[in-house]
């Protein structure tokens, strides 16, 4: 069976949710930097920590490097960011599909590439997902996709992640849709929800960014 690849990277900890949640779904756990030391808090214990850990003390390195069976460490000056490294780690493992943890919530210029890693790992038909404490977000292209009601996400967007996004349609949405292009800048598929257990979207062309979410206080 193909691994689910769970990868921490070292974003603000007050935007994590419970790991400790998804270590059941997760086969192979990768702290990036510092995330490697959030996973250890929550009592996880990373299989591969990588980077350059330069955002860790001296002692909190030694605690990673003890309780991991592969160690990674880069240099801090290089083409890839550490985040990029894992990923590429990741993916020659073979994964069904990867979660990001801890790629959101600090620096925008980071969170907005890390959004482009998952089009990177789309195009190599790789299913990923970013979650962080109140929004669950992935790629999806043209054809007719399933969408499960989730109790603690109960906000749905879609966001034209291309120029354009030709003939969406959404059906079992508060909001109905039907055969509509929106295009960059575009609300009109802003903050929706489905009004039973299940709803389906679909379109033509182009390339959506499909965001659960919930208000934080």
């Amino acid at each position: 069976m193909e691994p689910v690849i769970g990868i921490v990277a070292g974003g603000p900890r007050s935007h994590l949710p419970s790991l400790k949640q998804y270590d059941s779904t997760v086969t192979i756990w990768i702290g990036v930097d510092r995330g490697a030391l959030y996973l250890l808090e929550e009592g996880i214990h990373p299989q591969i920590a990588i980077g350059d850990f330069d955002s860790v003390s001296d002692e909190e390195r030694n605690r990673i490097m003890s309780h991991v069976s592969d160690y990674l460490a880069y240099p801090i000056e290089k083409d890839e960011t550490d985040l990029e490294l894992a990923v590429e780690k990741a993916v020659s493992l073979q994964p069904g599909a990867i979660l990001f943890f801890g790629v959101t919530g600090g620096r925008l210029d980071h969170s907005l590439a890390n959004v482009q890693l998952l089009m990177t790992l789309w195009k190599r038909n790789i299913f990923s997902k970013m979650i962080d404490i109140g929004n669950i977000l992935e790629i999806q292209g043209p054809g007719t996709h399933v969408i499960m009601k989730d109790e603690h996400h109960p906000n749905i967007s879609f966001i034209p992640f291309t120029e354009q996004v030709v003939g969406i349609t959404l059906e079992g949405f508060y909001y109905k849709l039907t055969n509509r292009t929106i295009t960059w800048g575009s609300t009109l598929c802003i903050s929706n929800k489905l009004i039973s257990e299940k709803g389906t979207f679909s379109f033509k062309e182009g390339i959506l960014i499909v965001i659960k979410s919930r208000d934080v206080l």
